[in-house]
């Protein structure tokens, strides 16, 4: 069951950090290229379609399968790799929380700012751009290192 749950955290964690990844490399720097009005509501529709079913699967796995692996008690573990999940959980639970405490509320913010009567596209990026992707540089950061190392763990020989 443990060797089970670590497969699944090391699919599941791979899978948003190929997410963030991509993001980070691929999307930001395309919507980099737009107008202040195209990129706002290019980033409201982004945020109103992102958090669906299968996202937020993958987002709680993320956590919950690392967690799993590292609880559950495998006979043959080595305290390395035992380390090494803890480590892997502890940066997905910090990239959460920069998601949670960082790029959530200004996600929030950019979705208000839709109705608002001063919502001046180039005020709106402004106050949004930068700090969202400070903040997203930190989460892919966090998440690729968590998966570094949720497969380390699961490749690492039993004993070594």
């Amino acid at each position: 069951m443990a060797t089970l749950l670590l497969a699944l955290a090391v699919g599941c964690t791979g899978l948003y950090a190929g997410f963030m990844l991509i993001f980070q490399t691929g999307i930001m720097p395309a919507l980099a290229r737009l107008t202040d009005p195209e990129f706002v509501t290019a980033m409201r529709r982004i945020n109103e379609y992102v958090p669906r079913p299968v996202f937020l699967a993958v987002f709680l796995g993320v956590i919950a399968f690392p967690a799993a692996a590292f609880f559950v008690p495998q006979d043959g573990r080595t305290d390395t790799q035992k380390w090494l999940v803890l480590a892997g959980l502890v940066c997905a639970v910090l990239n959460h929380a920069v998601t949670i405490g960082g790029n959530i509320p200004l996600n929030t913010a950019l979705a208000a700012s839709e109705t608002a009567p001063a919502g001046d596209p180039s005020v709106v990026r402004s106050a949004f751009e930068k700090r969202w992707n400070g903040f997203h540089r930190v989460r892919t950061a966090l998440i690729v290192l968590a998966f570094g190392l949720l497969t380390a763990a699961a490749v690492l020989p039993e004993g070594a």
